[in-house]
């Protein structure tokens, strides 16, 4: 009891500390907010002493930080979210309607998320349910395609093909449930994505637990026995899921940029580049609450699934090896990709040439020319190095931290819920407003949110693995918490979230390209891949290769994660043969010299 008032005092500290110091950006960042705000009503006026103050009287901040502070929490409480600093509205009736229409997009997102993780494990499932997952081979390349497309891009192509050029369903505006289908198709596929990768990464340790053995020999469906397998395995991606839930809400400003859609990500957006506080902070307070109260939802639904064998200590292991993937996959995703950066650097990146504006790739231009008539293929291989060789740090940065803090849960699952409720854009525009803008802004702000998926899904497995029965009976026989740590739990643990850092790294350099397409990141004339995309997406209809070739160097990277995920699963594999052969063999010798020591009576 004494844990929980605890954890939750340390959440709602986070939380006040993050609003406040929201709060007090412009004079963190020694910026004066009156002359942003006359600058965002008034571009023509001259921001002279007595405009300047006219304003601050207007607005009420001539008192200083702190008063202007203490008087937006004192509206609070009486519910009252202060006025606009733009427009002069109250500011709870639009960040309501904005939660609302993020909350409605969050929850078809979410269950295009489901159907498509359900289409990715399906293989998976109809293997389990026949007895047929010992030659199983892991694929998933078209998993990894949808979890590197970005979703800006998936956001443009489905409202210029699917709702201009077919007129099927409505691309712009939010007027009702069918000017959902697009944007949420465009979340919801990278999302779900990820989520069938991991879910199927566990089901095989389901489908081999003794229940599962028992429930076969006893008759039971195959389809009983695979949604019994599914609802073992989601306790341990539940975490996940709630980071989701909060990501598709407040996280989704491009897609919201694209379709017009007058959400919380894109409203908490345009108030921070205008310095609009109290909606920036009201926001911020509502993704906050949001989080906790997915957090919190999660846990629960995670206690009733799992039920007392979390408690009592009798769970098996999810975590054991899995069959190999294709060891040619890696080798050959990598060589194209090597191939691909290598053709890239040997061309000039720079070069202008108005004559070969928009070309279709051909032998000159493998991968066509941009509205400039730069090479594409140039600017592809040279933003290669800002965009890989970043997104690796961060994931490697991102998995030391996960791991240090997912073995921490009572320290890390408030900072999860706080940094999991700030979008990477938001925090780009924290850290612009703090570090000033730069190309160290984008990496900074992905890494400050990049650690929490992976911190969440340790202190996930770590939780379930120390409820299993080997970790029980390592305890009676007098295992110590070092030794547990080692040898037990880290064994388990470490390999499903490395392999879940390998399918977050094509996320994470789709993160800097969304930096980069929403203006965030690189800029002019870098070939970084994001900024690559936002240049060309003009011209998308007119010239699709322009946008086509760095969305298809994203896909290659996602298939590359993926494989090489595989391919620690073969290593694993591999160890815990070993590890078992010499057992087995070192059993069999203590046995037979306990059995020559015997007398011969006892025989």
């Amino acid at each position: 009891m004494w844990q929980r008032v605890a954890g939750a005092g340390w959440r709602t500290l986070l939380a006040a500390g993050l609003v406040c110091g929201i709060g007090l950006l412009p004079w963190l960042t020694h910026t004066d907010p009156a002359h942003t705000v006359l600058k965002a009503r008034s571009a023509e006026r001259e921001p002279t002493p007595e405009v300047l103050a006219d304003i601050r009287r207007q607005l009420g901040i001539d008192g200083g930080p702190l008063h202007v502070l203490t008087g937006w929490l004192g509206g609070l409480v009486r519910g009252d979210a202060g006025q606009s600093w733009i427009s002069g509205a109250d500011v709870l009736p639009d960040v309501t309607r904005a939660l609302g229409a993020s909350l409605l997009l969050m929850g078809v997102a979410l269950l295009v998320a489901v159907l498509t993780a359900g289409l990715i494990c399906a293989r998976t499932l109809r293997l389990g349910a026949r007895r047929r997952l010992g030659g199983r081979r892991t694929g998933g390349s078209l998993s990894a395609v949808l979890a590197s497309l970005p979703e800006f891009l998936v956001a443009s192509v489905l409202a210029t093909v699917v709702g201009v050029q077919l007129g099927w369903l409505p691309a712009l505006g939010w007027y009702g449930p069918q000017w959902t289908v697009l944007p949420a198709l465009a979340l919801g596929l990278p999302a779900g994505a990820v989520l069938g990768r991991l879910l199927d990464d566990l089901l095989p340790g389901a489908f081999g637990e003794p229940w599962a053995l028992a429930a076969a020999a006893r008759g039971l469906t195959g389809r009983s026995i695979a949604r019994q397998a599914v609802r073992r395995c989601v306790p341990a991606l539940l975490p996940n899921l709630g980071l989701f839930v909060v990501g598709l809400t407040g996280g989704a400003v491009a897609v919201e940029q694209v379709f017009d859609i007058p959400g919380l990500g894109r409203t908490t957006l345009q108030a921070a580049l205008a310095q609009d506080l109290p909606v920036l902070q009201a926001g911020t307070l509502a993704l906050v609450l949001l989080a906790a109260l997915a957090t919190g939802a999660t846990r629960v639904a995670a206690r009733l699934l799992t039920g007392p064998a979390l408690r009592d200590g009798a769970l098996s292991s999810l975590h054991r090896p899995a069959p190999p993937a294709g060891g040619l996959l890696p080798l050959l995703y990598g060589a194209v990709l090597v191939a691909v950066v290598g053709a890239g650097l040997a061309r000039d990146p720079l070069a202008l040439d108005t004559g070969q504006r928009l070309r279709a790739p051909s032998l000159d231009h493998p991968f066509g020319t941009d509205a400039l008539g730069r090479d594409l293929l140039a600017r592809v291989g040279h933003g290669a190095l800002d965009t890989l060789l970043l997104a690796a740090a961060i994931s490697a940065a991102a998995l030391l931290v996960g791991v240090l803090l997912g073995l921490l849960p009572r320290v890390s699952a408030p900072l999860v819920d706080t940094v999991n409720a700030l979008p990477p854009v938001l925090v780009a525009l924290l850290v612009t407003a703090v570090a000033g803008s730069g190309a160290a802004t984008p990496a900074l702000a992905v890494g400050a949110v990049a650690w929490a998926p992976l911190a969440a899904h340790t202190s996930s497995l770590l939780r379930q693995e120390r409820a299993t029965l080997h970790i029980t009976a390592s305890k009676g026989l007098g295992a110590g918490r070092v030794h547990l740590l080692r040898h037990e739990l880290l064994p388990a643990v470490l390999p499903p979230v490395l392999r879940h850092a390998l399918l977050r790294l094509p996320g994470v350099a789709l993160a800097l390209a969304s930096l980069g397409f929403l203006g965030l990141g690189a800029q002019p004339p870098s070939p970084e891949w994001g900024l690559l995309l936002a240049e060309n997406q003009p011209y998308a209809e007119r010239a699709p290769w322009a946008v086509l070739a760095p969305a298809a160097v994203l896909a290659l990277l996602g298939a590359l994660a993926v494989s090489a995920a595989g391919g620690l699963r073969r290593s694993a594999l591999r160890r815990r043969s070993r590890a078992v052969a010499e057992g087995v063999d070192g059993a069999e010798r203590r046995s037979a010299a306990a059995t020559e020591k015997e007398p011969a009576g006892a025989r």
